[in-house]
């Protein structure tokens, strides 16, 4: 086959898959009560073992689908309290936390078309659920890994709005001193271990925290170490080798590690189904021997059931767990992102599920909080980011000296000089050079 033939051959194949894909993401969208809306939803599979291949012994670990099975726990309107998932005091954390981080990001959407914010900016509308279900559950103790979309992720740890809000402004009030910004949320007291730009950088990054944890519990033998860490990815990320080296590694050596994936179904404009040979990214799981699990990323309580159990299991020693959260996002890969390529249609079905709403009608429905309740937290979030908004314009900015920190080992950066003095202590240091 010439060159010519074969590139018109890849065209057509290419062509007939995205096509494929629209079609497909067309149709589930026109059927918001399908039970085929997510990917991984087959059969509710509940810790069932694992058949062995070609006569080789395999782990009992489990497989587990489990978008339905926390559903048929979901109580009716009308049931009683004993049969609710969460407490009152449970479910107003929950949907102030949601509310916290919809309306930081929300905030942050006014703020970088203002000017106040410069470079990229990746916003976590609709995906609350994720962050919210699996964070509030962790100790300060466990470490938290995030990626480039890590605003929410921070806030949900602990870290305080201002501070985020100040790092997305570049002060030095900020939790990085201004010097990481959007993608790159850091704070050492609440063990927020990094978002990362990078896609899979983090993995490795959360696998390491991990194996401190076993290392300070069955070497170091501190008592009452049994801090996990949660790594949080996209799925786009599913088809990078550091995704599947630290698997197994945590597999292998048994981490008290769960890898979160956050499936909003696009890696910026690709779709999942036109990259990923097989769209069920939790069946990576059982294949490297640890339980593997799908759950709706846009039900709070149903992540937070699935991540209980994985919590738990890596509390009690008992290694990884992959949980395949489906999710979507509601604005575009970043701000700078006119998001044409995905179909209206399918944007209007998850609008549709929104996560807040979901968690706020099922709280009044239930009789754990009434409108008022609610809509007092949501004044209070509204003065919350307000009020970090003020700040962080207020702060100032971080001064020149800082530029040369962390870049050597010295804590002032580019070296010491013959004479036992600081290089950028030098008048003449800067001179012939650009001004900063």
């Amino acid at each position: 086959m010439s060159a010519a033939s074969l590139s018109s051959a890849i065209n057509a194949i290419r062509s007939a898959s995205f096509a494929h894909d629209r079609s497909a993401l067309a149709s589930n969208a026109g059927h918001p009560s399908s039970s085929s809306v997510f990917l991984g939803s087959t059969a509710g599979l509940r810790f069932n073992p694992i058949s062995s291949s070609a006569g080789r012994p395999r782990s009992s670990a489990a497989a587990v689908a489990a978008s339905n099975v926390v559903k048929e726990k979901q109580p009716k309107s009308s049931v009683s309290g004993s049969n609710l998932l969460i407490t009152k005091e449970e479910g107003l954390e929950l949907y102030e936390d949601m509310v916290l981080g919809r309306a930081f990001e929300d905030m942050c959407a006014q703020m970088y078309y203002r000017g106040k914010m410069f470079g990229f900016v990746h916003l976590y509308n609709g995906q609350e659920a994720v962050s919210t279900g699996f964070i509030k559950l962790l100790k300060q103790e466990d470490s938290v890994v995030s990626t480039y979309r890590d605003h929410v992720h921070a806030l949900s740890k602990g870290v305080p709005a201002r501070q985020v809000m100040s790092e997305l402004f570049g002060k030095e009030a900020g939790c990085c001193r201004g010097q990481g910004g959007s993608m790159h949320m850091f704070s050492k007291e609440h063990n927020l271990i990094g978002g990362f730009a990078f896609i899979g950088e983090g993995i490795p990054i959360a696998t390491g925290a991990a194996f401190t944890s076993k290392y300070k519990r069955e070497v170091l033998k501190e008592e009452g170490c049994d801090h996990v860490t949660v790594a949080f990815f996209g799925d786009g990320t599913c088809n990078n080798g550091q995704f599947f080296e630290c698997l197994n590694m945590a597999q292998l050596w048994k981490l008290p590690i769960i890898f979160v994936v956050e499936n909003n179904l696009w890696a910026i404009g690709m779709s999942h189904l036109r990259a990923t040979s097989d769209p069920q990214i939790w069946k990576k799981g059982p294949a490297f021997g640890m339980p593997g699990v799908h759950v709706d990323g846009m039900d709070v309580l149903k992540v937070r059931e699935v991540a209980k159990e994985a919590v738990g299991r890596a509390r009690r020693g008992e290694g990884p767990t992959l949980v395949e959260c489906e999710t979507y996002r509601f604005r575009g890969h970043s701000l700078a992102d006119p998001d044409e390529l995905r179909e209206p249609a399918e944007k209007a079905k998850y609008a549709a599920r929104d996560p807040l709403a979901a968690l706020k009608k099922y709280m009044i429905e239930s009789k754990l909080a009434s409108e008022a309740e609610l809509k007092a937290i949501d004044k209070k979030i509204d003065e919350v980011v307000e009020d970090a908004v003020e700040f962080a314009d207020a702060s100032p900015q971080p001064p020149r000296s800082q530029l040369l920190e962390n870049v050597f080992a010295d804590p002032k950066g580019f070296g010491i000089g013959p004479d036992g003095r600081y290089r950028c202590e030098d008048p003449n240091f800067t001179a012939g050079t650009a001004k900063v």
